[in-house]
């Protein structure tokens, strides 16, 4: 074991302070990897004031993180795809069971064993995970990423989770030249769907409940907005949807966006509602449609993303923080108050 620099909280109502957590020492197929930019992501949050105790309560302290750019900085004798110095990320996941169907179809994402990047039981130190918050993370080589090196690195990292979340679904859905997609919401999810909807070759057409979003869609590569309050503009678009990405986490009216689609739509859920929302199942029957929900993606899809991204050069929209200011920033991403992530400089933990 060796020690980490890191942020931690130590309980639901602390504020994050500087920590020293244990990493575990390379095994034979581990990759030891210095952190350069980690984002925050909303569940980063839910996490850390355990808002989410009904589902995964919350062991403190907690080192939340789990969208990690780096370079590696050491390699265990069985690793073949890293060397020291490259360029690489790790996402949500740092283990699965590789056994499993799931795992054997390149979808680590549904493993039954999977280990979460933070705050998940850790078989190899026998106390929990820790995430990105740090100086630097230890993680078994097929749960390693490699990054383009022409990607903008601060960019590049919440595609580990904000990228991957939208990307899987509209490539499982088809989505592609000629398609027509609708994005519900235009926020740290919404605006990466933008981004790749444009990028497939798909007319793009985003739902806001905002009108001053307008101008920042028609940027980052829609080719209409509607504002999901006039009925009129609503109706306009109904029954034409090949497929509709819903990164709204608030209730809403999901019979409204179910209608949009036409003869065999889809409309997948990546936003995740506290509440139950009521579905309308005679809007799904008469025209085949389909309601679906989609979490990240596997690591092969993971890293099909990255390639991805380079080629058409996409990263994320953000604002570059120090690791000092993260409190501050948890404030604001409660508020919505961020366009559209927020990426934490981990050079900065080094005066700590």
């Amino acid at each position: 074991m060796y020690n980490a620099k890191a942020y931690s909280v130590a309980s639901s109502t602390s504020p994050f302070a500087p920590a020293t957590i244990a990493r575990r020492d390379l095994n034979e197929h581990d990759v030891r990897i210095e952190i350069l930019f980690c984002g925050i992501c909303h569940s980063d949050l839910h996490q850390a004031r355990n808002e989410w105790s009904g589902l995964m309560p919350t062991v403190y302290p907690c080192v939340p993180g789990h969208e990690i750019v780096g370079r590696v900085t050491k390699v265990g004798p069985a690793v073949t795809k890293f060397k020291p110095g490259d360029l690489a990320a790790v996402g949500c996941m740092v283990d699965s069971d590789g056994t499993c169907p799931e795992c054997r179809a390149g979808l680590e994402q549904f493993c039954p064993n999977f280990t979460l990047t933070y705050n998940f039981p850790d078989k190899y130190t026998g106390g929990v995970t820790y995430g990105g918050y740090s100086d630097s993370i230890v993680v078994t080589e097929h749960f390693v990423l490699s990054v383009p090196s022409n990607l903008d690195l601060a960019g590049a990292a919440p595609l580990l989770c904000a990228g991957i979340t939208t990307y899987s679904p509209m490539r499982h859905w088809g989505v592609a030249k000629g398609s027509k997609v609708g994005v519900v919401g235009l926020g740290g999810l919404g605006h990466m769907a933008v981004k790749f909807g444009h990028a497939f070759g798909a007319h793009v057409v985003v739902f806001t409940g905002s009108p001053g979003k307008k101008d920042d869609a028609f940027r980052l590569g829609a080719d209409e907005v509607v504002i999901s309050r006039n009925a009129g503009e609503m109706q306009k678009h109904a029954g034409s949807f090949d497929f509709i990405l819903d990164a709204v986490a608030a209730e809403h009216d999901i019979n409204a966006y179910i209608n949009m689609l036409r003869r065999d739509g889809n409309i997948t859920m990546v936003g995740a509602p506290e509440q139950p929302l009521p579905v309308s199942v005679f809007g799904l029957l008469f025209r085949r449609r389909s309601f679906s929900g989609s979490i990240i993606g596997g690591i092969a899809e993971t890293q099909e993303m990255l390639d991805f991204c380079s080629r058409h050069n996409i990263v994320s929209d953000v604002e570059v923080i120090p690791i000092q200011k993260v409190n501050e920033a948890y404030e604001r991403l409660a508020r919505s108050d961020v366009k559209y992530r927020f990426s934490i400089d981990m050079a900065s933990l080094k005066s700590e």
